[in-house]
């Protein structure tokens, strides 16, 4: 991870740690380095927050300035810049979201030409001239200054393109969404309703405050409460930008990242089209899940934590699933992020497909009681290397021997330690994560 960008873009309070300068000097950067040869192509998205125009508007201005013409896809998704940038002639793509975060942080999300993250090479150029280390930047004169161009038709044809995917109509399915008040608001009900589910529609009235604020993926609870009450088939919870899915079966249940590799890996095996008979994990994934995987005689890999390293162990190997417990599902054949509506089509392929509901999809899976806590912390590599702290893991991982693991990381995109602990029982998780958190607070860390 570099000064500013960790493992899923520039990200901060808006104003506090990352600034309109910040978003200005991105911009001026990007419109140079890409069009030091050529007339330089950039399509920026971004989410509901109040703070996205403000960015939008830095970034514009750096990139025009420095010769760049500006494509606007307005309010959209994460994975349909992804989408437009690797199906059209753009040299990289911006999306402005901070994601799951509260409304007050946001940040920039940087795309390469081939709808992927932008490789660290670029990134630590920006970073340098971010820092003034690099020689200043020329403006664009003339006719060379850069233009903006409303392309709100890039994001109808990536509703398009999803639409294309769904190979059963969703007739007779009764669906909830919810949309977090975020990027989906904009596109998913119209996807489902185009498919002939009968909609049902939560958190979809942004206000540039309200997003991701008790609801989406993170604050699951009201979806659960929204199909149990009107009797719904399933229902799909995204986040800010709606990278990331989580669903709720018929009972109410939670069906998240970990059971979707699950139920669409093993769906994808009998079929014959799970490439190398392997799905892509991250070292968050449950001990349940590997247990079914070998039940079902499927090999899986584990990644560091982050979409970025499930998709390059993905690309490096040949492997078309992947994803995290959150909710990153990526399927390769069709895109190269996580992309949260994809995976509702998707869910919803195995259901009709497979004519059984998704608590009989998901049952085959037993989930190990896990434990996360975070900790605010003031040096997250600091933590990482008291010796203390990696004496109090050490214990709980031979305390825990084989029938669990404990997992101490830092978090890529915030000032936050994430201690984890997976046990037969909750009340063993508790024990164990406490008794590391109590170390890094009586150490003087937290803040």
């Amino acid at each position: 991870m570099g000064k500013y960008f960790g493992t899923d873009g520039f990200r901060g309070e808006a104003n506090v740690g990352l600034t309109v300068e910040h978003a200005y000097k991105v911009g001026r950067f990007l419109g140079w380095y890409f069009g030091r040869e050529k007339k330089c192509n950039v399509v920026i998205g971004k989410d509901t927050r109040r703070s996205s125009y403000m960015f939008e508007y830095s970034l514009v201005a750096g990139l025009t300035a420095s010769g760049a013409d500006v494509y606007l896809l307005h309010v959209t998704t994460t994975p349909s810049v992804s989408y437009v940038v690797r199906t059209e002639d753009f040299d990289c793509g911006i999306m402005i979201s901070a994601s799951h975060n509260p409304f007050y942080d946001n940040g920039i999300k940087l795309i390469n030409d081939k709808g992927e993250k932008m490789q660290e090479s670029v990134i630590e150029k920006i970073e340098q001239y971010i820092d003034g280390k690099t020689e200043e930047i020329p403006f664009a004169l003339k006719e060379n200054i850069g233009r903006t161009v409303d392309y709100a038709a890039g994001r109808n044809r990536y509703m398009g393109y999803l639409i294309s995917l769904a190979v059963n109509s969703y007739k007779g399915m009764r669906v909830g969404l919810d949309c977090a008040n975020g990027s989906s608001s904009a596109i998913a009900k119209s996807i489902f309703d185009a498919l002939g589910a009968k909609t049902y529609v939560i958190n979809n009235e942004p206000d540039g405050t309200n997003i991701n604020e008790n609801c989406g993926s993170t604050h699951i609870e009201a979806l659960q409460e929204l199909v149990v009450r009107e009797g719904l088939d399933v229902g799909f919870a995204y986040d800010g930008d709606a990278d990331r899915c989580l669903c709720v079966d018929e009972k109410g249940n939670v069906v998240n990242g970990d059971l979707i590799l699950y139920i669409y890996g093993t769906y994808m095996k009998e079929r014959g089209k799970l490439l190398n008979n392997t799905v892509v994990t991250t070292v968050m994934s449950n001990f349940g899940l590997y247990k079914a995987f070998d039940a079902a005689g499927i090999e899986y890999e584990k990644t560091a934590v982050g979409d970025k390293y499930v998709y390059e162990n993905m690309i490096t190997n040949g492997h078309r699933l992947g994803g995290e417990q959150s909710g990153h599902i990526i399927f390769s054949k069709y895109a190269s992020t996580g992309d949260g509506i994809l995976t509702s089509i998707k869910m919803m392929e195995v259901m009709l497909a497979k004519k059984k509901k998704l608590s009989e999809l998901a049952m085959p899976v037993t989930i190990y009681p896990q434990l996360l806590k975070n900790i605010r912390v003031k040096d997250k590599a600091e933590v990482k290397e008291d010796k203390d702290v990696k004496a109090a893991v050490n214990a709980v991982a031979e305390a825990l021997g084989d029938d669990g693991r404990i997992l101490v990381r830092e978090s890529g995109t915030e000032p936050l330690i994430r201690v984890m602990v997976e046990a037969k029982s909750q009340e063993v998780c508790e024990k164990y994560v406490d008794s590391v958190v109590n170390v890094i607070k009586q150490k003087g860390y937290e803040c």
